[in-house]
């Protein structure tokens, strides 16, 4: 192949630019041949790839005319390039037939495939390099150092994922495909998970799963088990894909997912104590005190052993900012390719130094940084967040959103709000007082009419869904075992089409 077919050589900028023309007509011309070698790529090769624009047009329609089951040659390609001025400069549709005329890309195509990618890879390294420079060199009083510095770091990172083009429109064909492949998926599934696994069948069937790019936020007051249900869900994600790998499902086939969980307020070993306790059914006071039998150690070392291989990382760093949070959890997400981000819990996340001035702005700053997060890594984010002791004030203590605390900026930034509702907490809260010896039998009454209740509660929960992007609003009833800290579905589920007021 000739390099005068194309050549930008008034482009001093361009020809600096790592590229090889020769390699990507040589590529297409084996598509144009031959186009099973499109199936047979290891790298995904993209049209953002081809550093000449016309390749990159032609690579975009073959591959637009190969989803649609299209055989793919010059012949076939010519009507759409027909009225293509920087084609005709190069010879019009005689180029496309000029592609396949040595055949040589036949002999290697993976090879050429796999250089057009670098090479592109290397572009996105020196732009991202130059954007660094210009960012540094800028020296005015708004510049924040340790904020471009995360800018840099979620740059690089795109460009190990081989995000080269992030910030690059996408094709509404594109997005077609991923949103059928969610529904494909949720189709296998049974009909009822497009996503990630809460591991409780009545939640999934409410919001059909966790989905990539979501925000969500769950809130309670304290003692309602917000930790305990995001460890739950945690655990349930990261056990499915253990047991899916170990079944010889593919990762990308399982609804499972490696989990990152921030735990700002518990250290990881009081997380593994909690996980252990839920596992092996010993409460996790008798753990910590150490009060167990013989046998009960023996299946708590089954439990263990069990668990030794759980894709779950725990990561117990206090007072994390959220730019640090992002950084690690793009660490993991490299490293581990993690599926799923739980953050316990966002109040006690830091924002930037600008905005620490103004709590209601510093919250709002965190919030957005988590969306961007789940946007970013293309995971579902669960963050944990406190609920205003406005709650108390009301006769009806179901939260609503209007209760979370502190910016509103929380509620606009989620793609869905839970919210946790123990009633046996308040209603055990309530047990009237019998005097020792009492024979007043509107006390004993009273008592009486509180234990019916109690009995009715106890024991139960509920998962408030107050807004959702994806479906309905409504509730979820659960079973709360407190004792160690697992919720569980409940088998009657009769509330759960109720709508949410």
């Amino acid at each position: 192949m000739q390099t005068a077919l194309i050549a930008r050589p008034d482009e001093a900028a361009a020809r600096a630019l790592p590229s090889n023309v020769e390699a990507e007509a040589a590529f297409i011309g084996a598509v144009l041949i031959d186009n099973r070698v499109i199936e047979e790529l290891s790298t995904a090769l993209l049209p953002i790839h081809f550093f000449e624009p016309v390749h990159a047009r032609i690579y975009e329609r073959i591959l637009q005319l190969l989803d649609r089951k299209a055989v793919v040659t010059p012949i076939t390609l010519k009507p759409y390039f027909e009225a293509d001025e920087a084609l005709k400069d190069l010879g019009g549709a005689a180029y496309l037939a000029r592609l396949t005329a040595d055949g040589q890309g036949l002999l290697a195509p993976r090879e050429l495939a796999g250089q057009i990618y670098d090479l592109a890879l290397l572009r996105e390294l020196i732009s991202v390099g130059r954007n660094l420079v210009n960012s540094a060199l800028d020296t005015s009083e708004r510049v924040e150092p340790l904020e471009q510095v995360a800018e840099a770091e979620a740059a690089l990172y795109k460009v190990a994922e081989g995000a080269s083009a992030g910030s690059e429109a996408q094709g509404f064909a594109t997005a077609t495909r991923t949103a059928l492949g969610m529904i494909e998926q949720a189709l296998l599934s049974g009909g009822h998970i497009s996503g990630t696994t809460t591991g409780l069948t009545s939640i999934n069937e409410k919001i059909g799963g966790l989905h990539d790019s979501d925000l969500i936020i769950l809130a309670g007051r304290p003692g309602m088990g917000k930790t305990s249900l995001a460890t739950n869900i945690a655990f349930n994600a990261a056990d499915r894909l253990r047991r899916d790998l170990a079944d010889g499902i593919e990762p990308d086939k399982s609804v499972g997912a490696a989990t990152a969980f921030f735990s700002l307020e518990m250290s990881a070993d009081q997380l593994a104590t909690r996980i252990l306790a839920e596992q092996s059914g010993i409460s996790s006071e008798a753990l910590r005190m150490g009060k167990i039998s013989r046998d009960d150690f023996q299946q708590l070392s089954y439990a263990s052993q069990r668990l030794a291989e759980l894709p779950l990382y725990i990561d117990d760093t206090p007072a994390l900012s959220i730019a640090a949070l992002r950084t690690r959890a793009r660490r993991l997400k490299r490293r581990h390719d993690i599926g799923l981000v739980v953050v316990d819990y966002l109040q006690l996340l830091q924002g930037s130094g600008r905005a620490s001035d103004n709590r209601v702005n510093e919250i709002s700053e965190i919030s957005r940084g988590l969306k961007t997060l789940a946007k970013e890594l293309g995971v579902p984010v669960i963050a944990l967040s406190q609920l205003s002791r406005a709650v108390e004030q009301r006769e009806d203590k179901r939260p609503m959103l209007s209760d979370l605390r502190e910016s509103g900026s929380i509620e606009q930034d989620a793609d869905m709000v839970w919210f946790v509702f123990r009633e046996d907490y308040y209603v055990a809260a309530r047990e009237p007082k019998v005097p020792e010896g009492s024979d007043d039998t509107k006390t004993h009454e009273a008592h009486a009419a509180w234990q019916a209740e109690m009995e009715r509660v106890f024991g139960t929960a509920e998962l408030i869904v107050a807004k959702q992007r994806h479906g309905s609003t409504g509730k979820v009833r659960l079973r709360f075992e407190s004792r160690i800290t697992r919720f569980s579905d409940l088998a009657d589920d009769s509330m759960a089409s109720h709508s949410y007021d």
